[in-house]
């Protein structure tokens, strides 16, 4: 059995350079506008809350952007908090709460589907964390259409 002979790595080490940027820090030109969307359920994976960052990323570079929670994705809008909404049953249940509360406070737009709301997942627009707007499913394909239309970033989170 080889012998490891590195010492152990401490707390507060660097084992990566983070500094080191490879491509210029891209920012958005007046009126750009980025998309992403979410078919993702909650606590399923990463993916939901790396891309409510992205999101949140975005509209900090100077993005119109906004989020749309479609199918399962509208698990990610909704209150949530035990015993009682708003508390946090373990250390990151609300990750997806505050994420979402703070993109929204930062000037960012989040619309929810009312078919997947309530067809799919049965809750009602009370149930959704303020600021969402939830949207007739008709009109989810017509904001998809309008972002393209405007030559916006569009990033799709998709996840089975």
């Amino acid at each position: 059995m080889p012998k490891v002979t590195r010492p152990r790595n401490e707390k507060g080490e660097f084992l990566v350079d983070y500094e080191e940027k490879v491509f210029e820090d891209v920012k958005a030109e007046p009126g750009e506008k980025a998309l992403v969307t979410f078919h993702t359920v909650a606590f399923e994976g990463s993916i939901g809350f790396v891309n409510l960052l992205q999101a949140t990323r975005l509209k900090r570079k100077g993005y119109d952007t906004s989020v749309l929670l479609y199918g399962p994705g509208v698990t990610l809008g909704v209150q949530r908090g035990f015993p009682t909404l708003g508390d946090e049953a373990f250390p990151g249940h609300q990750n997806f709460n505050k994420q979402i509360a703070k993109f929204i406070e930062e000037g960012g737009k989040v619309y929810a589907c009312r078919f997947a709301l309530q067809a799919l997942y049965g809750h009602g627009e009370g149930a959704l964390i303020e600021g969402i707007t939830p949207i007739n499913p008709l009109d989810m394909l017509d904001l998809v259409l309008l972002h393209k239309k405007a030559g916006a970033v569009v990033i799709d989170t998709w996840t089975l």
